[in-house]
């Protein structure tokens, strides 16, 4: 163990270590511009392949982290475990000289924030006798839950062999777990209040979401309009431009996030629904899923000039547009914090994971939208969500009134929560 020379110490510093996926960068990225808004030394430590969509930061030092495919980027789908360990042992090392590279100067290292994803971080830190605290990109739903039907356990419990690398990869989180000096967790008291009750009689949690953009939430941060990564290339000023002659309430907004992929039958039945309905439509459909769109959909799109097909966008700045009128979306917990955040009322279409208890919370317990389960008829629930005096637009407008009232929260000119 290196001893750190106290005497030097002026401020905290704390390198923030993100799982290399869009969902799992976003909120890290956010905690460490909120660290550093509060006078605290913020390092965000990343892979080399994704530091290129990390856009220029005033106040976070970006440093890269080895995963063992610095060139050529990780292996394709199937070689999860083959990434998973050469990430651990390339991102053991790679950490560990972060953390002497700053041992003799003004800001040593004194706290390692690990993606829950990545618990050899931990064990890193605490060879250096570094704090540790893991990051929980979920709700807090675990202890204190309400009953759950079968449907709506996460798929890793319901077929744990569907994705065995990925229910491996959720077991690890809890190899090392007791070590940890803080659990956080991406949520917040009056979303969740009797099961953070439970977190909290458990492990030493802390709770410090929604980890939104702050111009979205309490304007804390000057200028902080987004993430500040994107793997993927949005179209922006496209999609703004499409949005501003749009009536009020018009657009519903189809985004399944950065890892789902959906069949060809369920992308057909989404696009002929949204040709029969009578919205516009802005649907986020990523190069992986072109293919799978009919071609006479895109023919008639491309007519009509009703909807609108893009390969990503900057999701905050469409719920925010007056001319949405609700989020269809696969529930992750991400994509479930923005939606709360800034009152839009959501069609839940979860897939896999925590998204199925995602959507049980957002149609039984904050009842902010309606969860399409399998032969629902997704365009109907998406009108009866809308609808002006429907009940997901009530709840949606109830549920945003209850958290203005709470001492933390406020309402910004744009409409949005502020939490």
């Amino acid at each position: 163990m290196i001893e750190l020379n106290e005497n030097k110490i002026s401020k905290p510093h704390v390198v923030v270590v993100p799982y290399p996926s869009q969902g799992h960068i976003n909120p890290l990225l956010q905690f460490a511009k909120r660290l550093a808004s509060k006078g605290v030394k913020a390092t965000l430590a990343t892979t080399k392949q994704t530091m290129g969509s990390i856009s220029s930061l005033r106040d976070v030092a970006v440093e890269a982290i080895s995963d063992g495919f610095d060139d050529q980027g990780p292996p394709k789908v199937g070689s999860e475990d083959v990434f998973l360990n050469s990430f651990k042992s390339n991102g053991s090392s790679s950490l560990a000289r972060i953390i002497e590279s700053y041992q003799n100067t003004t800001f040593p290292v004194t706290c390692v924030v690990y993606d829950a994803f990545l618990p050899w971080a931990l064990d890193v830190a605490k060879d250096y006798g570094l704090l540790g605290a893991a990051p929980v990109e979920v709700g807090c739903a675990l202890p204190k839950m309400p009953l759950f039907k079968g449907n709506d356990l996460p798929t890793f419990l319901r077929k744990p062999e569907s994705y065995p690398a990925y229910l491996a990869m959720k077991l690890r989180q809890f190899s090392n777990v007791d070590l940890a000096d803080w659990i956080f967790c991406n949520s917040f008291e009056d979303l969740e209040l009797e099961i953070t009750e439970g977190i909290f009689e458990k492990w030493p949690a802390k709770l410090i979401g929604p980890m939104v953009p702050s111009s979205y939430l309490d304007g804390r941060i000057e200028g902080d309009i987004g993430y500040g990564a994107s793997l993927w290339k949005p179209l922006s000023e496209k999609c703004k431009e499409w949005l501003q002659n749009k009536p009020k309430k018009s657009v519903i907004y189809i985004s399944f996030g950065s890892m789902v992929s959906l069949t060809q039958e369920q992308m057909e039945e989404i696009a002929w629904a949204l040709k029969q309905s009578n919205y516009y439509f802005l649907w986020v459909v990523r190069d992986s899923q072109a293919s799978k769109l009919p071609k006479e959909f895109l023919e008639d799109v491309e007519i009509t000039q009703k909807g609108m097909v893009v390969t990503w966008c900057n999701q905050l700045e469409v719920l925010a547009h007056e001319a949405t009128a609700c989020f269809v979306t696969h529930c992750g917990w991400n994509s479930t914090l923005e939606g709360l955040s800034l009152g839009v009322p959501m069609v839940g279409v979860p897939q896999w994971s925590d998204q199925l208890p995602d959507a049980k919370f957002i149609e039984e317990v904050w009842g902010v939208g309606v969860w399409a389960k399998e032969d629902d008829k997704g365009v109907e629930l998406s009108k009866k969500a809308v609808s002006d005096g429907g009940s997901s637009d009530n709840h949606v407008e109830d549920f945003v009134e209850h958290l203005k009232c709470t001492s933390f929260s406020t309402k910004k000119p744009n409409g949005s929560l502020v939490s």
